[in-house]
């Protein structure tokens, strides 16, 4: 390991993102990664007292990353800082020896970088700066939390100037009783009232009714701040905008009196809907005032939260109450169709002649949903992590054009909370915004949710592959369009099902040791061989190293590069001596093709937009439903169809092969088979893949048999533009 005089002792700005996005990606928490150096775990031999030697830091990074190459030269920095702060005094010279680094600090530190609540997050940053142990924050431990928060805000991008003495004077309030030194009490108290706080510290503002959500932001046009009145002013990140309805204030005005956010519920029995405005602080600079028609002059006009009119501040109480939520209306969950009700009425049920179950505890409430008349409210799922950014960005788009009650990031939680809150609704519609992955999780969670009505589902296509949404035709990829016309075109959207199909996979020898399967049901394909192979190396590279898969593009060019390999390796030739294929008590004859893959497809599209079935020469489906269908001649004539109850098996000769279809070149690849039930047999190790989550499988029996039918939301013709590769 290198000397320390040969490091850079701080961590810089491209060391802290770099580090973000580790953990952006990373699926465990630096509590239960630590339990590895408690006793009986794997790393305990690196731990001597409370500290931890170099090679133990560096494989914990490892496993709670979940990187296998996690940088060297970052991992020393890391540790030499870990070191470095430890140390009392003017003195940062290098030890004499390694005397490790602390395992509180290395805690406290990546559970301040994680998602959390803002309470516990508070906690490991007071016993990261409590230095000594005694409860107190002193003057100098004060003085390092400014300064490592300057740091913090140059990293994010802030605009730091004239921040620290900011910073000084935020500190110092929370320092109730002018000590001098802050408590435990006062640090938890004032950090949870303390916007600027909570946002350099990385915690995230709790969500309850009428309380703002903030992020940084860089205004790219002139801004003003709702509390101070003057322009935002600087060349990066000038202040924060509320997630929910735009508020924006400087840093140093936001823990200063602000009109509250919009009311995502009511409290009474009797605002059961009352349909009224919510006027919130808003820009309306230009647009035309709808009572006086006079143009809004800066921070003079109001906006409504749900329909979006806009008036003078003085024409407010001259217009009409009444919102009809004009444009969304039939996707808003407004706050007069959800109440907040005390446990004992949510049991029994309400005063309006129908039984509630209690739906979701919400901030201390229990929050109930009454059907709004001739509404269809679209409850959202975001996964934040698809699409690189995009998941972030759609979250907080829907949560301004929505109630931010109806849309829920699947990092907090996952999809059982707004199933939950939904329960009660008999009519209502499920976005999903995500990959294929993303829905088939969404699908699974409906099923286990055993719900009497199973709502239909749409999707905004952020991955990569996006098959089924291709399919269904929502298009190839999210390209930044108003999110209002994808509003609209699942109003004009029309109702299809579609199969779904268990697989079950019995192992030949249960001593073999193999990867996990990842799912057992499939909804758009299963294939084994070349593609899966290719697919299983560009998992294992991302996860490996994450932060190089965070676009569409750049995945696609990993995609090319690894078909480019696997064309020269060929590691799946000779396929057909590796395995057979039975559907339906039929055998399938493999004998007269050399393949490298073969593919059992539920759904016409594949690869990203390939259709490997293809088009049939007959333009009518086949009157008689057939069970299975092997002969040549009429595989021709046989439509594939998402919905009947039939999968279509294709063998496939080579990369080449697959690149031809993807690009038009040719039709489709080698149709073996239609039929109702899929049984294959495997010989060897070999890799597969269930769409798109690959695993390499030793000698095994698998099993497809028809699970049920999903009602899925298909986009108005007109989008067909959309149904890109």
């Amino acid at each position: 390991m290198a000397t320390e005089s040969d490091l850079v002792n701080e961590i810089n700005p491209v060391d802290f993102i770099q580090l973000l996005e580790y953990l952006e990606y990373s699926r465990l928490k630096a509590k239960d990664a630590m339990k590895d150096f408690h006793a009986g775990g794997k790393l305990v031999h690196h731990r001597f007292g409370d500290h931890i030697d170099a090679t133990g830091f560096s494989l914990f990074l490892k496993n709670y990353l979940e990187v296998d190459d996690f940088p060297a030269d970052l991992c020393q920095r890391l540790y030499w800082y870990f070191q470095r702060s430890e140390r009392s005094g003017p003195d940062t010279s290098p030890h004499s020896r390694d005397g490790g680094v602390s395992l509180k600090a290395v805690l406290c530190y990546f559970s301040i970088l994680e998602d959390g609540n803002p309470r516990d997050k508070l906690e490991y940053t007071f016993k990261l700066y409590d230095k000594d142990d005694n409860g107190l924050l002193d003057s100098k431990e004060v003085d390092k939390i400014v300064t490592q928060m300057m740091q913090a805000a140059e990293y994010l991008g802030w605009d730091v100037t004239e921040l620290k003495p900011e910073l000084q004077d935020m500190l110092k309030a929370i320092d109730v009783d002018s000590s001098g030194t802050v408590t435990h009490r006062e640090w938890i108290q004032g950090g949870l009232n303390n916007i600027p706080l909570l946002v350099l510290l990385g915690l995230k503002v709790a969500e309850k009714d009428g309380q703002h959500v903030w992020r940084l932001k860089n205004f790219n046009r002139p801004t003003y701040c709702f509390v101070c009145q003057k322009m935002m002013l600087g060349l990066r990140k000038q202040g924060l905008s509320c997630n929910f309805c735009k508020y924006t204030v400087h840093s140093s005005c936001a823990n200063k009196n602000h009109t509250p956010c919009v009311r995502t519920f009511v409290r009474s029995k009797t605002e059961i809907g009352c349909s009224v405005h919510d006027w919130i602080s808003a820009d309306c600079e230009s647009n035309k005032c709808e009572i006086c028609h006079k143009k809004i002059k800066i921070l003079t006009g109001k906006s409504c939260a749900w329909c979006h009119r806009m008036r003078h501040s003085e024409c407010v109480p001259l217009g009409p109450s009444h919102c009809d939520c004009e444009r969304l209306q039939h996707h808003i969950l407004p706050p007069w169709a959800i109440c907040a009700m005390d446990q004992t009425d949510s049991i029994s049920g309400s005063s309006l002649g129908e039984k509630y179950l209690v739906n979701i505890n919400s901030d201390g409430h229990f929050l109930q949903i009454f059907p709004v008349k001739d509404t269809l409210p679209l409850l959202v799922f975001v996964n934040p992590k698809s699409g690189g950014k995009q998941g972030k960005r759609v979250l907080r788009k829907f949560q301004y054009l929505l109630n931010p009650r109806q849309v829920y990031s699947l990092d907090n939680g996952g999809p059982n909370p707004g199933l939950q809150l939904f329960q009660n609704l008999h009519k209502y519609r499920i976005l999903v915004c995500g990959g294929d992955g993303t829905v088939g999780w969404i699908l699974d969670a409906i099923d286990k949710a055993d719900m009497v009505i199973r709502p239909p589902v749409a999707v905004l296509p952020l991955g990569t592959g996006n098959d089924l949404a291709r399919c269904l035709h929502w298009g190839g990829g999210y390209e930044g369009s108003d999110l209002t016309e994808i509003l609209k075109q699942i109003e004009e959207s029309t109702l299809v099902l579609m199969d779904r199909w268990s697989l079950r996979v019995i192992q030949a020898d249960v001593a073999d040791e193999g990867d996990p399967v990842p799912n057992d049901i499939i909804n758009n394909y299963f294939s084994i061989g070349v593609d899966a192979s290719i697919a299983h190396q560009f998992h294992v590279m991302r996860e490996k190293d994450p932060q190089k898969f965070n676009s569409r593009a750049r995945n696609k060019l990993w995609y090319f590069q690894l078909a480019t390999s696997e064309t020269v390796s060929a590691s799946c030739r000779n396929l057909k001596e590796c395995l057979s294929i039975e559907c339906c008590g039929v055998p399938v004859d493999l004998s007269r093709l050399s393949l490298e893959g073969v593919a059992v497809l539920n759904i016409p599209s594949m690869h990203g937009g390939s259709n490997l079935w293809g088009e049939s020469k007959s333009v009518e489906k086949l009157k008689k439903w057939q069970e299975v269908t092997v002969d040549p001649d009429a595989l021709e004539m046989c439509s594939q169809d998402m919905n009947d109850k039939l999968l279509e098996v294709v063998g496939l000769e080579s990369v080449v092969e697959m690149g031809q279809i993807y690009s038009g070149l040719k039709s489709k690849a080698h149709r073996l088979v239609q039929a109702a039930h899929v049984t294959i047999r495997t010989y060897k190790t070999l890799p597969m893949q269930i769409d798109g989550e690959p695993w390499m499988q030793p000698p095994c029996t698998i099993h497809i048999t028809h699970k049920n039918q999903a009602s899925m939301l298909m986009a108005p013709d007109k989008t067909l533009g959309c149904f890109l590769k």
